[in-house]
């Protein structure tokens, strides 16, 4: 029987594969029109997809994709270069050097950043806990709005706290490239939910955790926009949990973040964005934030890879909204009185689904656990729990208190 390794592959992983080789083509075609480069990194990945035939030959395709459109410059151009040319020029893939730290080793691809890990050579001299860190290179001249690495960085001095990732530094370096300094933290949430390994109580303090960290921020007037799975590290497999990668994140005293009632609505990831995006609503809160936190619980306790909401392979808005009424039915005024000013709620009539019932959207799951997806994941914002509210819900009260932060 084939394996079905195209319903493996990510909308995440193939957005990455496209702007790698839509970085790769405006380098390769300096002349060309503002669109070209989209459009042809678009058919380039859909090909790669189309022709493999497993995941491995699909990024391989992929990668040679890349490869051809550099070497399709004068060679004197592309002497030395790699695929993450447009990010940090002439980098080897370990050994670099980056400001002070030296043998930096490549570690993974941001849509608008490369990270690196490295040793930091002045840890035990400062008796610092922090010996091994990541170090985030940007471009902020490359970056479109609401991504920033610089209010990234302004934000994270602003809200440091206990449960949202440290920043030790930040420096600029030669060429407009601005890096971001963090604790390496070596377990992705994303990754110990596609392993299933949680238990019980890493659950339910993995979880207290992310709403501690949301609380805090809630609290400055912070709103993270971008939760999900992989922004949440671990220094171990139980715990503690941490909120990183506030790329995108709006605060209301950042001079770069958008008017109050005139926020972006590009922000957020496909199965973790709220109704109230999608219907064009500018003037969201930090129930934005609760959606999504809602979802990563469905998953915590339930679910574990598999997402609450399907957006489809593209992330089509449409398909996310489709899966959202079929889910918790299709809402009206009365269930969602908010929805009546939102700029987009009157433009289609869509197909009436029935509710259905959490315990079977999240079947053979602790009750209190439903209990409290189902008071997140609410169409009404201003219904949601708050973090504060979430934390005394009874099942993050059972949370274990001896669990030690790194």
């Amino acid at each position: 029987m084939a394996v079905n390794w195209r319903g493996d592959l990510g909308f995440s992983d193939r957005l990455a594969a496209t702007a790698k080789m839509q970085v790769t083509y405006r380098i390769a075609n300096p002349d060309c029109s503002s669109t070209e480069p989209s459009r042809n990194a678009k058919l380039l990945e859909e090909k790669a997809r189309q022709n493999a035939l497993s995941l491995r030959e699909y990024h391989e395709l992929c990668a040679k994709a890349v490869q051809l459109l550099l070497s399709a410059q004068a060679a004197g151009n592309v002497e030395d270069r790699h695929v993450d040319e447009h990010i940090f020029p002439n980098l080897p893939l370990s050994g670099a050097q980056i400001g002070r730290y030296a043998n930096a080793q490549h570690h993974s691809d941001g849509l608008f950043s490369e990270v690196f890990k490295a040793v930091d050579p002045e840890a035990r001299s400062h008796h610092s806990r922090y010996e091994l860190v990541a170090l985030k290179i940007t471009v902020p001249d490359q970056m479109t709005p609401p991504h920033d690495s610089k209010k990234e960085a302004r934000i994270l001095v602003a809200a440091n706290g206990e449960h949202i990732i440290t920043l030790l530094e930040a420096f600029q370096q030669a060429g407009g490239r601005f890096v971001l300094v963090f604790p390496f933290l070596p377990h992705g949430l994303d990754a110990l939910l596609r392993q299933g390994t949680l238990t019980g109580d890493s659950r339910r303090n993995i979880l207290r955790d992310i709403f501690s960290g949301l609380a805090h921020i809630h609290n400055l007037g912070i709103i993270h926009r971008d939760i999900k799975p992989t922004n949440i590290l671990l220094s171990s497999p139980t715990g503690p949990a941490f909120l990183i990668d506030f790329g995108i994140a709006w605060s209301p005293s950042d001079p770069a973040s958008e008017p109050t009632i005139e926020k972006i609505l590009d922000v957020g990831t496909t199965s973790y964005r709220p109704p109230e995006l999608l219907f064009g609503h500018q003037a969201y809160e930090n129930k934005l934030d609760m959606w999504a936190a809602g979802c990563v619980a469905a998953q915590v306790a339930c679910l574990g890879s598999k997402t609450l909401f399907d957006a489809g392979d593209l992330g089509s808005e449409l398909a996310l909204i489709k899966s959202i009424f079929e889910t918790l039915g299709t809402p009206d005024l009365a269930v969602w009185p908010e929805a009546a000013a939102f700029p987009d709620w009157a433009k289609m009539n869509f197909t009436q689904y029935p509710a259905r019932q959490w315990p079977a959207i999240l079947p053979e799951t602790d009750g209190t656990a439903v209990d409290l997806v189902s008071k997140l994941v609410v169409y009404e914002s201003h219904q949601r729990l708050t973090a504060e509210e979430a934390l005394e819900h009874p099942y993050l009260k059972r949370a274990s208190k001896g669990q030690i932060n790194a």
